[in-house]
């Protein structure tokens, strides 16, 4: 029996949902294989995975996961999410190798695709003779700035946070470099030198996996695949097998909120709602969810918003999801009551998918995660991005810029943006001609996402290219 074992980082439902989508994809075009998915269990938690991979169990058997011993960790010495990610990862070595061991024995490995959280994982599939791919759950956009990563490292000694430049990265507009994702803004940290070490290793794979699909971003896969973004090294082949999206319930449960959710919708005139929704870690503070409901309250736009508690000042608590948000505490008073008749503001996940795409939805503020956008661009719904983190502010760059499927949200110094900004935006989203020149581009490039993933369309090619790899010479 052949099998494919996928090995995502613990803790980030979008990197994990993104893992099954793709093993899903995998076993719908070629059934004979099964899917292991290696699962480790950290001592933090950024959102319960439990109940959504009980689901994914239960309704798709090819998909196995296989858990790790769960791993333990004093979360104070780390400066970010993203260092303790990338400890737990070291740590779960000695785990992993008992694993692939283990699973060689009732099968073969055709090959091992890992998030770029697993990067030191890579000795061992080698020492184990096990084809290792990079499974990117970003987009091109993104790939492109790590595979020229190493170029830029070795070019200055300055740190991005000090270049006060903008980054001239091929495929993609020119970028601030106070964009690029906080945990490498400062040269001299472990979290660069971790995602440095990534970028290192990527040209050494025998190839990537993105969740995108080509029309969607020409110009970064062609500066990849010319070589432009490893210049005189190797590039390997990437296959972009995008839009990879979850269409059923991340996070199961929720039956009644769900249904009280599209149920309001229903009754909206056709692409008049406003949807905001700004991820599983977009958290504001007290005073900035403030203004976004002065905001929206002048607009005078329909709008579905969901509101998370703000960040807790324990340091010990700042891995772990927030409490249950407390709408009347936290928005202003009485707005809740005045805006009944045209908004729903809810604590609660909804089904991001089937909100894009119910017919009454008309523009969506976003945090620009790639999972989002995606979502976004398949639903044909125009977007206002306000990024938050990760990649997410290069993301920004790319969908007001290059892709032309966003207005931007414009953001201080500090981070806050003003109630005033809010208002403008979202009227323009929905209002202006700007907003229908981007509703009209994303329209397009919905129909190209469908072309992608149909038979004989370019994400479907790419995983028949991908399979072919798999094949013994």
């Amino acid at each position: 029996m052949e099998t494919i074992v996928l090995y995502p980082p613990p803790g980030l439902m979008g990197h994990l949902v993104s893992m099954v989508e793709l093993g899903k994809f995998i076993l719908h075009h070629h059934p004979p294989l099964s899917i292991t998915i290696l699962v480790v269990q950290p001592s933090f938690s950024t959102g319960s995975t439990a109940t959504y991979i009980r689901h994914v169990s239960a309704t798709v058997p090819s998909i196995t996961f296989h858990h790790l011993p769960p791993i333990s960790l004093d979360l104070d010495p780390f400066p970010s999410m993203e260092a303790a990610i990338f400890e737990v990862m070291n740590r779960s070595n000695p785990h992993v190798r008992r694993a692939l061991e283990t699973i060689s024995l009732s099968a073969t490995i055709s090959a091992f695709i890992i998030d770029f959280f697993c990067t030191c994982a890579l000795p061992i599939a080698a020492q184990l003779n096990i084809p290792t791919y990079y499974f990117f759950t970003a987009g091109a956009c993104s790939l492109v700035f790590f595979l020229y990563f190493p170029t830029i490292h070795n070019t200055t000694t300055k740190s991005f946070r000090d270049m006060n430049a903008l980054l001239h990265v091929p495929g993609i507009s020119p970028t601030p470099s106070s964009d690029i994702i906080s945990p490498i803004l400062d040269r001299d940290t472990t979290d660069y030198e971790s995602f440095l070490n990534f970028a290192k290793n990527l040209p050494n794979s025998p190839g990537i996996i993105v969740n995108t699909f080509e029309s969607l971003e020409t110009r970064p896969l062609k500066a990849i695949r010319e070589g432009k973004c490893n210049p005189g090294g190797h590039t390997p082949p990437v296959f972009s097998v995008g839009p990879l999206l979850a269409t059923e319930g991340r996070q199961g449960g929720g039956g009644g909120e769900i249904n009280d959710c599209l149920s309001w919708l229903d009754k909206q005139p056709s692409k008049s709602v406003v949807y905001l929704c700004f991820g599983s870690l977009g958290l504001f503070s007290a005073a900035q969810l403030k203004e976004i409901a002065v905001g929206l309250e002048r607009s005078g736009q329909r709008f579905l918003w969901v509101v998370r508690s703000p960040p807790s000042d324990d340091k010990s608590k700042r891995f772990l999801p927030p409490p249950e948000a407390d709408l009347d505490s936290l928005l202003p008073a009485g707005f809740l009551d005045r805006t009944k008749d045209r908004g729903l503001v809810l604590n609660s996940w909804v089904p991001q998918v089937a909100v894009l795409n119910h017919e009454s939805v008309g523009g969506f503020v976003t945090h620009c995660g790639w999972n989002s956008v995606l979502e976004a661009v398949c639903a044909a719904v125009p977007m206002v991005a306000w990024p938050l983190y990760a990649e997410q502010k290069m993301n920004r760059v790319v969908l007001v810029e290059d892709m032309k499927v966003a207005l931007r949200m414009e953001v201080a110094e500090d981070d806050f943006v003003a109630a005033e900004e809010v208002e403008r935006r979202v009227r323009e989203l929905m209002e202006s001609e700007k907003g229908m020149e981007i509703r009209k581009v994303v329209e397009e490039m919905s129909v190209e996402a469908k072309g992608a993933m149909r038979e004989g369309g370019s994400s479907i090619a790419a995983l028949a290219k991908l399979l072919d790899s798999w094949k013994p010479a």
